[in-house]
This record gives C-alpha cells, sequence and structure tokens, in this order.
C-alpha cells in the first residue's frame, strides 16, 4: 500500500516541526516522521536539558558565592535525582507543546523507523509514503574517537551524561567544543573533580581566540583543569592515556566524556537507494537547502552546514519558502537566497559565551584591515553590583568602510550583547553609529556602547 502526500518531513526537531507548521500553514498536506520523541537534539538530548541542568549548576555557584553580597547559606548540596526529574518535567512539556502545534497546524504525525525506498518514497511501519516535496531533517549523532582500548564502563557520551543517576568524583572530558565546556562547568558546579583533555592549542575554536583564552583562565582559577594540545589515545582500566608533546601521560578518572562533535545522522536513511549527494559531513545542499534530487531538501545538523537548532528553524523557512514557490507555480528566475551568514552562537558556560560574524583570526586570514575595540564586566556598574565582574566584550569593524564584522564576548548577557549586535550587522550598521544609539542605565547591555566609543 501506498500513500502520497504533499511533503514528507523525516525528523522532528526544529528544523522539521518548524517546516511542517510554515508548510501546513500554507496549505500543503504534511506528513512528520519521527523515530523517537518530538523536538530532537535540542529538546530531548541537547539545548534544553544541558540549559535546564546550567541553570541549576548556575544557581549552586551563586549560593556558594552568596555571603559577598550578604547572604549567609548553609553548604548547597546537589540532589541529582531531582536535578534529573526537573529536567525531565522540563523536557515533556515542551514535547506536549510541540505535538499540540502539530494538531493544530493538522500536520500528521506518524512514530517509526524510516528509510527511503527511492528518490520520492519513503518506508515507514512497513507501509510507504510518496511525496514530490521530501525534507530531510534527521539531525546528528555524538562523535567517539577511535581509540587503541576502550572501557564501555568509562565511556559516556553526551546523551548518555544527562541522566546519569550517580555523580563521578572525576570526569574527564575529551573535547573543549561547546559541549564539552557547557558540561565541564555543569559537573564542576555539582561537586565533580572536572579534567578536560583538547586536541587544540586553545577551546571553543568559533570563538575569538582573545575571549577564548579568558574564558578558560576564568574556569581554571574556578577550579575546572584543563589539558590542551594533547591526543587521547585510550581508556581502560580507570585510566586516560593521552599524548601531549611526544610524550605519553596518564590520569584517573571515573567517567570519561567523550565530547568530540557531532556527525550528521544519515545511516538510518538508506540514502544507498537514492541519487542524493551526501558523505560523512552531511548532505550535500545549495543556498535554498536543495539537495541535488529534485524536490528533496535537507536542513539542520544533517547537511553540516551550522549545527544550531535556531540554524535548523531558519533553514526551515528558507527550504519551505524555496518549495511553496514551485508547489504555488510562483517560483521566478530573479529570486534570490536568503543570507544564513549572520549566525550568532551561545555557549551557556558560566560566565556564559557568545559570537557572531568574524574573529580577528578570520579577518587576518582574509586579508581583511580591521580594528577592534573592547569593553570590560569589571568597569560596568551593573555587572559589579551583580557581582559578575569577570567578562569581556569584543567588537570587530572593518576599518575602511565602519561596518561591523563581529562581536564575541564572555560574561554575565553575552548572549543577549551578541544578539544586539547580530541584528545591527544585519543592517550593515557602522561602528560610529552603534556609538550613537543611546542604551539603558545601568545594565550590562551599555558596554556594547562602551566598547563602540573606544574604537
Amino acid at each position: 500500500m501506498s500513500n502520497a502526500t504533499d511533503l514528507i518531513i523525516i525528523g522532528g526537531g526544529p528544523g522539521g516541526y518548524h517546516a511542517a507548521i510554515h508548510a501546513a500553514k500554507a496549505g500543503m498536506k504534511v506528513a512528520l516522521i519521527e523515530q523517537a520523541h518530538l523536538g530532537g537534539t535540542c529538546l530531548n538530548v541537547g539545548c534544553i536539558p544541558t540549559k535546564t541542568l546550567a541553570h541549576t549548576a548556575e544557581l549552586m555557584h551563586h549560593m556558594q558565592q552568596s555571603s559577598k553580597v550578604g547572604i549567609e547559606c548553609a553548604s548547597p548540596t546537589v540532589n541529582l535525582q531531582q536535578v534529573m526529574a526537573h529536567k525531565n518535567e522540563v523536557i515533556e512539556q515542551l514535547r506536549e507543546g510541540i505535538a499540540s502545534l502539530m494538531a493544530a497546524s493538522k500536520v500528521e504525525v506518524i512514530q517509526g523507523e524510516v528509510h527511503f525506498a527511492d528518490d520520492h518514497t519513503v518506508e515507514v511501519n512497513g507501509n510507504t509514503i510518496t511525496a514530490p516535496f521530501i525534507i530531510i531533517a534527521t539531525g546528528s549523532v555524538p562523535k567517539m574517537l577511535p581509540l587503541e582500548q576502550a572501557d564501555a564502563q568509562m565511556l559516556i557520551d553526551s546523551t548518555d551524561i544527562l541522566s546519569i543517576t550517580t555523580l563521578p568524583q572525576h570526569l574527564c572530558i575529551v573535547g573543549a567544543g561547546v559541549i564539552g565546556m557547557e558540561l565541564a562547568c555543569i559537573f564542576h558546579s555539582f561537586g565533580c573533580q572536572v579534567t578536560v583533555i583538547e586536541y587544540l592549542k586553545e577551546c571553543l575554536p568559533a570563538l575569538d581566540s582573545d575571549i577564548a583564552k579568558r574564558l578558560r583562565k576564568v574556569l581554571e582559577k574556578r577550579g575546572i583543569q584543563f589539558v590542551m594540545q594533547a591526543a587521547v589515545k585510550s581508556v581502560t582500566n580507570g585510566s586516560v592515556i593521552y599524548e601531549r608533546k611526544g610524550k605519553e601521560e596518564l590520569l584517573t578518572a571515573d567517567k570519561v566524556l567523550m565530547a568530540v562533535g557531532r556527525a550528521a545522522n544519515t545511516a538510518p536513511l538508506h540514502l544507498e537507494h537514492t541519487s542524493i549527494t551526501h558523505s560523512n559531513k552531511g548532505i550535500a545542499t545549495n543556498d535554498y537547502m536543495q539537495t541535488n534530487v529534485e524536490g528533496v531538501y535537507a536542513i539542520g545538523d544533517v547537511n553540516g552546514r551550522q549545527m544550531l537548532a535556531h540554524a535548523a528553524s531558519a533553514q526551515a523557512e528558507v527550504a519551505v519558502h524555496h518549495i511553496l514557490t514551485k508547489w504555488q507555480h510562483t517560483e521566478t528566475s530573479t529570486s534570490s537566497a536568503p543570507l544564513l551568514e549572520v549566525m550568532p552562537a551561545a555557549i551557556f558556560t558560566y560566565p556564559e559565551a557568545a559570537c557572531v560574524g568574524l574573529t580577528e583570526e578570520s579577518c587576518k586570514a582574509a586579508g581583511i584591515d580591521h580594528g577592534c575595540c573592547k569593553a570590560f564586566h569589571r568597569a560596568n556598574g551593573k555587572a559589579l553590583s551583580m557581582n559578575e565582574t569577570e567578562g569581556m566584550v569584543k567588537i570587530i569593524y572593518n576599518k575602511t568602510t565602519g561596518e561591523l564584522l563581529g562581536c564575541h564576548a564572555f560574561g554575565a548577557h553575552s548572549a543577549d550583547m551578541v544578539q544586539e549586535v547580530a541584528a545591527l550587522i544585519c543592517r550593515h550598521t557602522t561602528v560610529s553609529e552603534l556609538a550613537s544609539i543611546i542604551h539603558i542605565h545601568p545594565t550590562i547591555g551599555e558596554m556594547v556602547q562602551d566598547a563602540a566609543k573606544s574604537s
């Protein structure tokens, strides 16, 4: 038996469910197929659970430091069972919200394992479904390093750790990217000894190195240990063996978290049954999220372009808009692809960090005559009143035109400051124009204007 619909969406994460709502509102008959839970990686094993734990960890840190501002607290302790229960409640509430949105939008939600039978046909739960348009939004899965020895009892990934039932005494985290750094801060605040091993020279490569280094130094002062420029060789018998500067070294740990990135989740799709071009980096797409097969699109982590939930949602709108021009026969030869280059991102360490646009390193590599200006939390009245003195914001601009090129920050409210600059970059605002925009006093956001004024 074969069923036909207008649009098949494979994957119910931020990209998939936003695409479904957008297409259904335009009148398309939409089938959304999800193997596990609505919400995808972000809601179930990514953004939402980690940020829920990060909030708990931040509360713990504030309680530990509260005597400085006049509040005496007994030594706070972590009830891990209740922490995880709260995290699960948040996830369940948001899952229910997405299910309600799907029902209200008249999107048919099908739960089951799905794979391609051919370019425009999928098989799910023993049935086949065909459609002229298909959006692949299957997200990503955690990467694992190939190790000489790997103790399965010690090794966990970023999904496993979000349901951990006992806090390890010593947690070793392999990888100082976003996932590794966020979880390092969380579990250190929960009372674990944390060591982060990173292959690169500096943590958080998407950040301007000036910001990344300063953030790492703050975390080191707090007690998180970092081993940089080291390659993990094996994990066995309670030990982690790594190589640094040509020498093997060893540390002991209860658990080892692999946080070395994520890979496009294409294996379950059986793309070998199709003509879709793909690699281990993901499914190849153009700026409209089209694959090489007419009518088939790929959005979010699975295309490997930008592994961010809000990037998936933005790409969903691009893809559905392009589909609708074909479905409604309104396509014109003059249509242009929307710009997705200005993509802000936040890292919810404590203190948090955020970035958008170019770094100083990328400007130098591209030969751009650039300038940079900074402002520091320690000189901001609101930050001082909040006891949030660690941090800075750095704005990068084109010296010739004055146009804003990037913003990188760490410290309280970094995400808010970077979001403001992201909006201004989209409007081609100059650093002098930013300096003239009146900001509310007293706020940490004033730092953006203060930095611009120092250019």
